[in-house]
């Protein structure tokens, strides 16, 4: 996991994020093709489909993504910073998640999985701009470019937000699994979890500027499908689909 975690911070520096965490679908995909090859689940007909429409939405975000950044450097993450906009978003995300750690985890986190999801995917409103924040900051305080002592306060302020917002997220999701079943969590996390980052990555960065309209377009048609095939995946678990009506009473039975 931590070798995955240090993949994904080099891909958040590497292309823009709204192509790189939608394609976290494919760690579902491995993660299924091991079960059934190691644990020896079985992959029906709904797995099968699932599998199809995440490979089909994933190229598809591929074609269609942002192929530029738009923020290269730290001067121009530090002016994005102080946008008015972001600055009320991440107000009201946090605003929202001390309502949802204080208030109303505490009373209905056990019964229902969406405090849990939702406290998790908010957080990586922060988590995912701090990890490609620290690889803009970092090219000046370490590559011995012209940084300054404001340069390095931001880079200790996104490290400090980055490790806080992880460790936060890691104890929900503890927490979710042992209260819930991991596939319907998983399935729904994914898919706010993408949402969420995808908005505050819109917000700041505002990737999405760069897109014409039939390749928005294009992007919310990949999303959704892979949005699709997660959920497919998942609750391929729990159903019981067969091409022949006898296969199925034998398995009921």
């Amino acid at each position: 996991m931590i070798v995955g975690q240090i993949g994904n911070f080099l891909a958040y520096n590497m292309a823009p994020a709204v192509i790189v965490t939608p394609l976290g679908a494919l760690g579902v995909l491995f993660g299924a093709v091991l079960a059934s090859w190691i644990l020896k689940e079985h992959l029906n007909i709904l797995g099968k489909l699932g599998y199809l429409l995440c490979c089909c939405g994933s190229v598809v975000l591929i074609i269609h993504a942002p192929k530029t950044e738009t923020v290269t450097s730290a001067p121009e993450f530090e002016e994005r910073l102080t946008d008015p906009v972001l600055l009320t978003y991440a107000l009201l995300v946090l605003l929202l998640l001390i309502v949802l750690i204080v208030w109303l985890a505490p009373a209905h986190g056990t019964s229902n999985i969406m405090v849990y999801v939702a406290i998790c995917s908010l957080l990586g409103s922060f988590t995912v701009p701090s990890s490609k924040g620290l690889g803009l900051v970092a090219q000046d305080v370490f590559g011995g470019g012209s940084s300054s002592d404001g340069t390095l306060v931001l880079f200790l302020g996104l490290l400090g937000t980055l490790t806080f917002s992880i460790l936060i997220q890691f104890m929900f999701i503890n927490k979710a699994l042992e209260c819930f079943s991991s596939n319907m969590f998983e399935a729904i996390y994914y898919v706010t979890f993408t949402s969420t980052v995808i908005l505050a990555s819109a917000v700041l960065f505002k990737e999405w500027t760069a897109l014409t309209i039939i390749d928005s377009l294009a992007m919310l048609c990949g999303l959704t499908t892979v949005f699709v095939g997660v959920g497919l995946l998942h609750i391929s678990h729990e159903a019981l689909l067969t091409w022949k009506q006898e296969e199925a009473r034998v398995k009921i039975d």
